[in-house]
């Protein structure tokens, strides 16, 4: 492909007076994003002509078979993404045709979590691999990243298990200086050492997530659900995970079961923070060994007041309330900053956390 052909992709029809016409697979990715972004309504206000394809010329199932041969997979990601999410076209979750077509990944997920209300039983049947994919796929990263933050301490006494996190660099160094070599200025290590890990004993402590599920947390929701799978059954841990827009749902029973869960939930209505979190203070046992995390955009909808009342009275008997903001794709915390504050004034620790950093975070205070 030329440089011309690029920035004709790149720029739209408009710049064909300046790069020329497309020809051959050119011609049919220019389509194939006409398909798409030739929707954008930005597009009319600019006075931006589209191209000749239109809906009925071709359809999803088409369009999906066309940009799985034309482009590579990180640009198949993003158009799939854009499909669902910018553009709303639910047909990619809700078409067997289509399901059997696409490739799980988390937009998609997303999407099925959205639309599952529209879906047929059969339908519905084929969405939930999807969903049973993505997660395994999550389960997998999370289960690594918590396996390290609960694997116990350093210790001092030697061994006999190598390998690269128990490796003791500075008894290594004394055990080989005899094997350093000046000329070279090497040191040959023949006898590298390695220390034990210890796990203390540990109280038991509550962990209680409250996941905000309006339409917006689509994302938190599901990243939340895969963390307390993987919080589950951790010794000295009891993880509850409760769910809210402007009801609230305690979902604890379906936590070993994350695929389960996320099918059951209703994303979209309202938010009620304060509600949430007055459900979440009547769990704590032992307030001194407990945390509760919001997870959530804060913006309330419902008494603002008594969710800063709630949290200031959590904080005072002890317990430790983390306000985590909703990430976006890109892990960039999206939250109302005024709210964040006044919170933090109250005693809360307010900022945005990965599933792997808030299971650090638990590890540490458990210890």
């Amino acid at each position: 492909m030329t440089d011309l052909e690029r920035w004709r992709l790149i720029l739209g029809e408009p710049a064909s007076r300046c790069t020329g016409g497309l020809q051959g697979d050119a011609a049919r990715q220019d389509t194939a994003l006409e398909w798409l972004y030739g929707r954008d309504p930005e597009l009319a206000e600019r006075g931006v002509r589209k191209g000749g394809s239109e809906d009925s010329v071709l359809q999803t199932v088409d369009w999906l078979d066309e940009v799985h041969t034309l482009f590579p997979r990180e640009t198949i990601e993003r158009l799939e993404r854009d499909a669902v999410e910018r553009y709303e076209i639910t047909d990619i979750v809700t078409d067997p045709e289509v399901l059997q077509r696409i490739e799980p990944n988390p937009a998609l997920l997303r999407a099925v979590l959205r639309t599952k209300h529209l879906m047929n039983p059969a339908v519905l049947a084929m969405a939930r691999k999807i969903v049973e994919a993505v997660v395994k796929q999550l389960m997998e990263k999370l289960k690594t990243e918590v396996r390290t933050a609960f694997s116990g301490t350093k210790s001092r006494r030697p061994s006999i298990h190598k390998n690269s996190r128990n490796f003791d660099f500075r008894s290594t160094i004394r055990a080989n200086l005899q094997r350093y070599q000046p000329d070279e200025r090497k040191l040959a290590i023949e006898h590298p050492k390695f220390v034990s890990r210890t796990t203390r004993h540990l109280e038991q402590w509550q962990v209680i997530l409250l996941v905000d599920q309006s339409g917006s947390m689509t994302s938190s929701v599901i990243h939340s659900a895969v963390t307390a799978a993987c919080l589950w059954g951790l010794p000295g841990l009891r993880t509850h995970l409760v769910a809210f827009d402007t009801n609230v749902v305690d979902l604890t029973s379906d936590v070993t079961d994350p695929v389960e869960l996320l099918m059951k939930v209703q994303l979209g209505g309202g938010t009620d923070i304060a509600k949430a979190v007055a459900y979440g203070a009547n769990l704590v046992d032992s307030p001194r060994r407990s945390i509760v995390a919001i997870i959530s955009d804060f913006y309330e909808g419902g008494n603002e007041e008594r969710l800063v009342r709630t949290v200031k009275g959590l904080c005072e008997q002890g317990t430790h309330v983390l306000c985590l903001a909703a990430l976006d794709d890109e892990a960039n915390p999206d939250y109302d900053r005024a709210l964040g504050q006044r919170l933090a004034n109250v005693g809360a620790h307010v900022g945005a956390m990965t599933p792997g950093q808030l299971a650090e975070f638990v590890a540490e205070k458990l210890r």
